[in-house]
C-alpha cells in the first residue's frame, strides 16, 4: 500500500513527533529538499497603536527608542493606513486582505462574512505550520472563524495571570454577556451591594488570596496591572517570554500571528515608564470639539492626561518589542524569517474623543505603523507612498514565493513591486459599526486617500440630520487636518467623492 502525506499534515506531525521517528517511505521527497527552504513569517500587532504618537514617525515625545534603533535595518512605511477605526474591521482587513465593505465585519465583536472562513491569511499559508495568539476577545472572535486553518490556536487565558475566575474557562463562547453578568453578581459595589452576596463574598475571598501573590507585581504597575474586564490580568512580557521559548521548537516554515493588547487602554505602563512625560512642557495644538464625537467629550486637560498615559504605555510596548526582536536576532531566527510590526487601528486625543470609538476617521485614528524586517537586510528604507493594511497579505505571499490569491483587494507593497507608486490608486478606511453584516451601508464614514489628498465622507448620521458632510485635506501640507479644502478645491473634491459613491454602489449592490 502506498502512503501519502500532505505538506501541511507533515508539518503538523513534525510538531509532535521527532523526524527520526517517521518512516522515510511515507514522506514525499520535496519535503526533505533543503534547497527549497521556505522563509518563515511573524506578524506582530500591537492594538490601538497610532503612528501619530510614535517618535520614529516624528512625534514630539520620544516614545519609541527601540523602534528607532531597529528601523536602521527595516523598511519603514510612514503613510500606512488601517481598514477601520477599531479592532473588528481593522483586524479583519489585515487577515483577509479586503476592506470592511467586502469582509463585512462592521460592528463590535462581529465576525467576517462566511466566504472568508476559507479565504484568509492562514489558508493562504496552508503549507506553513501556523500559530495564533491574542489578548483581545474581539480578535478571538475572528480567529475562531479561521480556526481550521490554524495548526496551533492558543486560547487567550493561556497567558493570563489570573484567569478571570470562571468566565474565560466556562463561558468562552458567551464572554461578553458573561462579563456583564459577572459584574452584577460578583462584584461588590462601594455601598456594599451586589446582586448575589453569597457569590460575591465567595469570589472576594478567592480574590484576596490571589492578591497576596500579586503584591510585588502591583508595585511594578502603579496604575494597576494590565487587564481586561473581569479580572483577567496579563503582562506583555509574559507573552514575549512564552513566544521566545516556543519559536525555536516550531517546524519550519512557520507562520505566526501575535496580536497583543497594549498600548490599548487602560494605559498601565510599568513603573519604569510611569510619569515619564509628566513634567514635559509640550502641549499639542488644540482642535475644536466635533459634533460627531459621540462617546467622550472631556476637558482639554483630561485629554492631555490620557495622551500622556498612552505615550508612557507606548514606551512599555517599545521595550518589549525590542527585547523580542533582539532575541530573534541573536538566536538566528531572523536569518530566515520575515517580521512584520503593525497595528489594527490608532487612537485619538482631540476633537472631543479619547480612544477610537468614533466615526471621525482622522489620521491619528487610521494612520498606523508598518515596519517590515526582511531577512538579511542591514539598511533602512523609508516608503512614503500611501499603503493599506490589505496590502500585507499579498505582499507576504509574494516575498515568500507563494501563489497569489484571487480574493485580496490589496497590492504588493514597494519595494517588492514595480507597480508602486500607482497614482490612480485610492486608499480607503471605513467606519460602519451600526450597519448589519448583510445590509447595504446606510450610515458610514469613508476615508479616501489619493496621493497627498484625503477626502472624508460622512453620511446617514442623525447628528447631521442625515445630510452628507464632506471634508478635503492635504495631509502632506496639513497633517493635523485643520484646513478643509473642500470649497477651494471643488474639482478634486468632486472627483474623489464620485469615486467613493461609485465604490459604495458597487459594494452595496449585492445586498440591496
Amino acid at each position: 500500500m502506498k502512503h501519502k502525506i500532505s505538506r501541511r499534515d507533515f508539518l503538523k506531525l513534525m510538531g509532535i513527533v521527532p523526524l527520526s521517528a517517521i518512516e522515510h517511505r511515507i514522506l514525499p521527497s520535496p519535503l526533505l529538499d533543503s534547497s527549497k527552504k521556505l522563509q518563515n513569517v511573524i506578524i506582530i500587532v500591537f492594538d490601538a497603536f497610532s503612528a501619530y504618537n510614535i517618535s520614529l514617525y516624528g512625534y514630539q515625545r520620544e516614545t519609541t527608542p527601540n523602534l528607532a534603533r531597529l528601523a536602521e535595518r527595516a523598511i519603514v512605511y510612514s503613510n500606512h493606513h488601517s481598514g477601520g477605526n477599531f479592532t473588528t474591521p481593522g483586524t479583519s482587513s489585515l487577515l483577509t486582505g479586503t476592506l470592511p465593505w467586502t469582509h463585512r465585519a462592521f460592528s463590535y465583536n462581529a465576525g467576517v462574512a462566511d466566504i472568508f472562513f476559507d479565504k484568509n491569511i492562514f489558508s493562504a499559508f496552508q503549507d506553513y505550520y501556523s500559530l495564533s495568539y491574542t489578548h483581545n476577545p474581539w480578535v478571538t472572535t475572528i480567529l475562531k472563524q479561521f480556526k481550521k486553518h490554524i495548526d496551533e490556536y492558543v486560547k487567550r487565558n493561556r497567558l493570563f495571570l489570573k484567569n478571570g475566575f470562571l468566565i474565560p474557562t466556562l463561558f468562552e463562547e458567551d464572554e461578553d454577556i458573561a462579563i456583564v453578568s459577572w459584574q452584577r453578581a460578583m462584584q461588590i459595589k462601594d455601598d456594599g451591594y451586589a446582586y448575589s452576596l453569597f457569590l460575591a463574598h465567595l469570589y472576594e475571598n478567592y480574590d484576596r488570596q490571589l492578591d497576596g501573590k500579586f503584591k510585588r507585581l502591583k508595585r511594578r504597575f502603579p496604575r494597576g496591572i494590565p487587564a481586561l474586564s473581569a479580572d483577567s490580568y496579563f503582562l506583555l512580557e509574559t507573552a514575549i517570554d512564552w513566544y521566545s521559548e516556543k519559536v525555536n521548537l516550531f517546524p519550519q516554515p512557520f507562520f505566526t500571528y501575535l496580536h497583543f493588547l497594549p498600548p490599548h487602554d487602560p494605559y498601565n505602563p510599568s513603573r519604569e515608564f510611569f510619569g515619564r512625560f509628566s513634567d514635559d512642557s509640550w502641549i499639542p495644538e488644540p482642535k475644536p470639539i466635533d459634533k460627531l464625537q459621540f462617546f467622550v467629550e472631556e476637558k482639554f486637560n483630561d485629554a492631555l492626561k490620557h495622551r500622556m498615559k498612552y505615550d508612557e504605555f507606548i514606551l512599555y510596548v517599545d521595550k518589549e518589542f525590542g527585547r523580542l526582536f533582539d532575541y530573534l536576532d541573536t538566536s538566528g531566527i531572523l536569518d530566515n524569517t520575515w517580521v512584520i510590526l503593525t497595528s489594527d487601528h490608532g487612537e485619538m486625543f482631540d476633537r472631543g474623543v479619547v480612544g477610537h470609538q468614533t466615526p471621525l476617521l482622522y489620521e491619528p485614528l487610521i494612520n498606523i505603523p508598518l515596519m517590515i524586517f526582511e531577512p538579511g537586510r542591514k539598511t533602512r528604507l523609508d516608503i512614503h507612498t500611501p499603503t493599506s493594511a490589505i496590502d500585507i497579505l499579498p505582499t507576504l505571499l509574494h516575498v515568500t514565493g507563494q501563489q497569489p490569491v484571487d480574493w485580496t483587494e490589496g497590492m504588493v507593497l514597494p519595494p517588492f513591486s514595480n507597480s508602486y507608486p500607482d497614482e490612480s490608486r485610492s486608499i480607503f478606511s471605513i467606519e460602519a459599526r451600526t450597519n448589519a453584516k448583510y445590509d447595504p451601508l446606510e450610515v458610514a464614514t469613508i476615508s479616501m486617500i489619493k496621493e497627498n489628498y484625503k477626502l472624508l465622507y460622512f453620511y446617514g448620521y442623525e447628528e447631521l440630520n442625515s445630510q452628507e458632510r464632506i471634508e478635503l485635506y492635504d495631509i502632506v501640507a496639513d497633517p493635523d487636518e485643520m484646513n478643509d479644502l473642500s470649497f477651494s478645491k471643488r474639482e478634486t473634491t468632486s472627483n474623489m467623492l464620485n469615486e467613493i459613491k461609485q465604490k459604495l454602489a458597487e459594494k452595496n449592490k449585492p445586498y440591496l
